[in-house]
């Protein structure tokens, strides 16, 4: 998967352990690496469907376009995909087995 990032602050931050460490702290920067390595391991975002902890699913209302990967309680690392056009399946939804590029947005408690 090609990973970019929507800030260089933000990719700055993602890769290095110890300024992650720093602005999330010990276990949710050692979740954040965890998905960036199964982000970068997977060949499109279809493969991480299959990954019950990784929980990646597509977020609605003010996040539409967005999905979110779980990491701890409400926190979800938040992408897009990188796609001009995004791919889409004939219903309209989202072409999973066509996104092989994402955009790293940032971690998000998308539930407040």
């Amino acid at each position: 998967m090609d990973i970019t990032f929507a800030t260089g602050k933000l990719e700055k931050e993602f890769n290095s352990h110890k300024l992650l460490v720093k602005r999330r702290g010990p276990r949710r920067a050692e979740l954040v690496q965890r998905r960036m390595v199964q982000l970068r391991a997977a060949r499109v975002l279809e493969d991480l469907r299959a990954v019950p902890q990784v929980r990646c699913h597509e977020l609605k209302g003010d996040h539409a376009g967005q999905l979110s990967l779980d990491l701890d309680h409400l926190y979800r690392l938040i992408i897009e995909p990188a796609h001009d056009p995004t791919p889409r399946k004939p219903d309209g939804g989202l072409g999973w087995s066509k996104v092989a590029a994402v955009l790293i947005i940032g971690v998000e408690d998308t539930h407040g």
